[in-house]
Formats: structure tokens, sequence, C-alpha cells
């Protein structure tokens, strides 16, 4: 096409959009989705001026700037400690969002800490100095490369004891922050994906198993050569990532068919079986598990076989178990009566847990806040602060203790602010590790502060 022929072109578009804008409605409802154009006052920014000039009154007197403390009304604030650095400021924070008005009210018990609940706990950690206590995070993604966990972790160790990363995969699929795995087959390094098979019970069906012998990770590999070639003789290295020797003892979960020998950082396997799991460890003082698993909703422990979490949980003296979930139902699930069911899911989890485990106590953190985008603005997710609410609810009536991430975070639009000062990704739903480094300390003083 000639020049003057692409700008009549042009032109052409341009009026038959504007045309567009004048004629057709700002919204149209097709079934269930929502089909919206730009006003022409939008498209020459007529509005957006006009905000912009009525925002710039509005803030002549900024807030408060620095995220708050955990307040779950009524639940007392974290204790301070004189020698953590500061973290960081936050800017202004914005103006609460509306909460879609079709989401139902939820009437929670809004006096009761729930740290109440971490009775047990608690009192296992005064033997910590002569028995080793065990803690079990699971989580989605937001506790992958041991995030989160690892501030747990080490502010429980410091306090009463105990040394090491606790449980490992036998091949990480997800690099940890705390230990660099690597594996070896005849004496070559392969990947995960050459090892032995691995299933995992919060992943497609093809890779579920039907008995449900996952272990208390919900995850095994197998090493047998009718798989994988050369899969009975295996090397799994274990460094920790600071180069220290961070453990006492190295453990393998396996079948009894499984030969072990080890030596420093690395475990020699052989035979035919199943591989649970590997534990870096200390005989005495408190052991901190992180099992992430990424995409999962948290409804799987029904799935899992009864009898190995009840021998682990006994055995191994697990005497809490911190349930992270609920983040991934929010994107894909728009309806109160979809996030109550999930939540109702999450309670058979919990009391099934509870089974498996009387002695132990249970803490249930929820969902952070998450963005979405609504006619070209990140906006917190309607559902978030209804199934946060659900959640509590739900954790109060089990006698369970809650933590509620959004929250602690600052409640709607707060993801917002995480993100504009480096503590949270582009996508509005995970954050950074500086983020969960924040996060996982705030989790940590508010656990530890209940035994003051």
């Amino acid at each position: 096409m000639r020049p003057h022929q692409v700008l009549l072109f042009i032109i052409a578009v341009m009026v038959c959009l504007g045309t567009l804008c004048f004629v057709l409605p700002e919204r149209v409802t097709i079934g269930d989705k929502t089909l919206r154009w730009p006003t022409m006052a939008e498209v020459l920014g007529v509005e957006t001026s006009a905000i912009s000039s009525q925002l710039s009154e509005e803030t002549e007197n900024p807030v408060d700037t620095v995220i708050p403390e955990y307040r779950d009304t009524g639940i007392p604030e974290i204790s301070k400690n004189p020698e953590t650095p500061v973290d960081t400021v936050l800017p202004e924070a914005p103006k609460p969002q509306p909460v879609a008005q079709d989401v139902p009210k939820v009437n929670v018990d809004s006096t009761t800490d729930s740290r109440v609940y971490l009775a047990a706990f608690y009192s296992a950690l005064g033997e910590a100095g002569t028995h080793k206590v065990r803690v079990l995070h699971y989580g989605d993604s937001q506790i992958e490369e041991d995030r989160m966990t690892q501030q747990i972790r080490e502010k429980l160790q410091a306090h009463y004891g105990g040394s090491g990363a606790g449980l490992l995969p036998l091949a990480q699929t997800i690099p940890s922050r705390t230990v660099r795995q690597r594996l070896k087959m005849n004496g070559r390094t392969i990947t995960p994906q050459q090892g032995p098979r691995r299933y995992i019970v919060y992943g497609p069906k093809r890779d579920q198993r039907k008995d449900g012998k996952y272990g208390v990770m919900g995850q095994v590999a197998m090493m047998n050569d009718s798989l994988v070639k050369g899969s009975e003789a295996l090397t799994a290295i274990c460094t920790p990532l600071d180069g220290r020797l961070r453990y006492e003892i190295m453990r393998v979960f396996a079948d009894s068919s499984i030969a072990c020998e080890q030596s420093g950082d690395t475990v020699r396997l052989n035979g035919r079986g199943a591989v649970y799991g590997l534990s870096q460890e200390s005989s005495t003082g408190v052991i901190v598990d992180n099992i992430p698993m990424r995409g999962c909703l948290g409804l799987v422990f029904t799935k899992m076989d009864s009898a190995q979490l009840a021998t682990f949980y006994r055995e191994e003296n697990v005497r809490l178990i911190i349930m992270q979930f609920g983040g991934n139902a929010i994107p894909f699930n728009e309806t109160p009566s979809t996030i109550r069911s999930i939540v109702h899911g999450l309670r058979e989890q919990v009391r099934t847990i509870k089974a498996y485990a009387p002695e132990a106590s249970i803490l249930f953190i929820g969902p952070s806040d998450m963005l979405q985008q609504t006619d070209g603005e990140w906006q917190t997710y309607p559902m978030i602060p209804y199934m946060d609410r659900l959640l509590r609810k739900m954790a109060l009536e089990e006698h369970i203790a809650y933590f509620s991430l959004y929250q602690w975070m600052g409640g709607s639009g707060s993801m917002k602010r995480w993100q504009e000062v480096g503590l949270a990704g582009n996508d509005g739903i995970h954050f950074y590790r500086s983020g969960a480094r924040k996060a996982g300390n705030a989790v940590a003083e508010w656990i530890l502060s209940g035994t003051y």
C-alpha cells in the first residue's frame, strides 16, 4: 500500500472505533461474561485528568506508611525485637477498595486469640532440650524454595535449639534456598527428570498412586530399573548452602528393601522400592520441615495413606502442623458458593490431620492479598476478604490457630504497595524472596509471642 492509502486506512479505523465508543453501551453481559468498551472520555483522557486532580487534593495529609503489625481484631500485636532491623517503609496506603455487593457477610468471632489452640505445641517446646519437636509446614507455591519456612525455622531453633533443614525430597524439582541437592546415577550427575519416577499426590492423575502411599511429603521416588535403567543405585548429595554442616544426622525414609550408606553430605542408596524423603536434622530441639505443593488447593490429605501419616506424626513427635492454602482457589473461583465449597473441603482436611496427629497443634495461614486487573486497574480479588473470614471462622470452630496474611499485609490493595517497594512480583500474587522473609518473620514472631 502507498503511504496515503495507509494513512486513510488508519483514519478509517479510528473513525470506526470512535463511532463504537459513542454507539455501544459501556458494558454488555453475555451469559456469565461481561464485555466492556472504553468511553470516549476515557479514550481522550478526560476522566483520568479529573481523577488525578481530585487525588492530589485528597493526599495533602498522607497517612502512616509502615506495614501494620498483625491485627486480627482483638489479637495482640506481635512483640518487637529491638535487634531486628527496621523493615522497608511502604508508600501511602491506597483507599480500601469496595468488595462486590453480592458477597455475603461472615459473622466471625473477632475477640479470641487463636494462639490458645497452640497450647499443646507450646507445652512440647518445654521438652525441646531433651527431645526432638517436629514442625511440618505444608503450603502452596508461596513457600517454595523454603521461603517463609526458613524464617520460622531459624527463629524457633534460635529459641529452643535444633539444627538442619529437615525433610527433603530425594530430588528437588524446585531449587531450595537452604540446601543444594544433586543426584548421581552410575557416577553421572542427572536431573530429577532423569532419575527414579516420581509420584505426587497434588499432581496430574498420571503421576498419582492408587494406594495413597506418598509419605508425609505427598511425593515418592520409585527406585525401580524397569522404569529408569540403573536407578537401583543412586547417590544423593545434599549440601547446606552456607557451606557449614548445620545438622547432626542425615536420615532416609524408604522401604526396608532400600539399603543406605551415609558419609557427610552424601548418602548412597541401593535397591528397588520407594524413597519417601531424606532429612537433615538433630536429635533434640526443633526440626521444621518445608513441604511446598505448587498449584495445590490443600485438598489432598484425605488422599494420602492414613497409616503412613499417623505413624510418622507419632514416631517423629510432630507437635505443630502448619497449613498454608487457599490462594490457588481465588483466580478461578469468582462466586461465594465455590469459595464456601473449598473452605468446606479444607475443613475436612483439618479434621483428617487432627485424627492422624491428635497430639499436634494446627496453625492455618490464610492467603495473602492478591490482585487482578479490572477495567485496566489492579484491584484485590473480591473473594479474598470473603475467604479470609470464612477460614478464620472455620479455624475457630475447629479449635486451630489462624494467621491472616491478608489482614497482616494491610488488607485490600496492600499487594500493590508491596509491589511498589519490591516485596512482591508483577503477577500480583507471589511474594519476592524479600517479601517472603518479611512474612515468615511475622508468622514466627506471632507464634513465639504466644509463649512469652
